[in-house]
């Protein structure tokens, strides 16, 4: 854990200077054993937000392609991150995650499989729904809400604006091993976690205005990485 102390000792700095940050519901983060951390995905800053406010290491799913530069290979090990491949389901990073779990540790996911394109939130990744059923840990929801305006998918301008992130209360569910278990949770998980998330959110996920046109996310449903 040294070298990603360091980093959140690095980053949290910067996550200052380019927001005003308040965080909410610290004590519902368990103070040991494992579990999922589960934030809505509003801007490229939102992991480097919740990994510095978060009082836990995360082992946070995280799209392959970043692991691909000399720097980042290097880097995003020794933060913690889990490869995962976009858009389809990947079994390794699933096993790899459920082992830190297995350790007492917690994971990061983000559900929307990618950043917004308009502040909103996105349908859910059923890979992301399937491995909250299938560990049966503390499901900790997360609301980020302003990253948006700070830095939206579509800007390449950071503007700084007030950020909240709010971590809620645990949703639990039993550990399901078997998948047809599993599917037949999955509407009901989902909608849950939605709920959770749009609560904490507030009524407005995004507020800049100018964005473009969303474009047609992929059809696929198995992913269970940000982007």
């Amino acid at each position: 854990m040294t070298w990603y102390r360091f980093f959140r000792l690095l980053m949290t700095p910067f996550v200052h200077a380019v927001a005003r940050v308040e965080v909410v519901g610290k004590e519902n983060i368990p103070p040991s054993g494992s579990f999922i951390l589960v934030p809505n995905h509003q801007s490229i800053l939102d992991p480097i937000l919740v990994q510095v406010v978060c009082p836990r290491p995360l082992h946070t799913l995280t799209k392959s392609t970043q692991f691909a530069g000399y720097v980042m290979g290097w880097v995003l090990p020794r933060l913690n991150t889990i490869p995962t491949r976009r858009y389809r389901i990947d079994p390794q990073a699933v096993r790899v995650a459920l082992r830190c779990l297995a350790r007492g540790e917690g994971v990061g996911v983000y559900p929307e499989g990618e950043r917004s394109w308009d502040g909103a939130l996105q349908p859910f990744r059923r890979g992301t729904i399937r491995l909250l059923l299938k560990a049966g840990v503390p499901v900790i929801p997360c609301g980020v809400s302003g990253s948006y305006d700070v830095w939206p998918r579509w800007s390449r301008t950071i503007r700084r604006r007030k950020v909240r992130v709010e971590f809620g209360p645990a949703l639990l569910w039993p550990a399901m091993d078997r998948r047809r278990e599993r599917d037949a949770m999955l509407p009901e998980a989902a909608e849950a976690l939605r709920l959770a998330l749009e609560s904490l959110m507030g009524e407005s996920g995004g507020s800049a205005t100018g964005s473009p046109p969303r474009p047609d996310p992929s059809s696929s449903t198995g992913s269970t990485q940000p982007a």
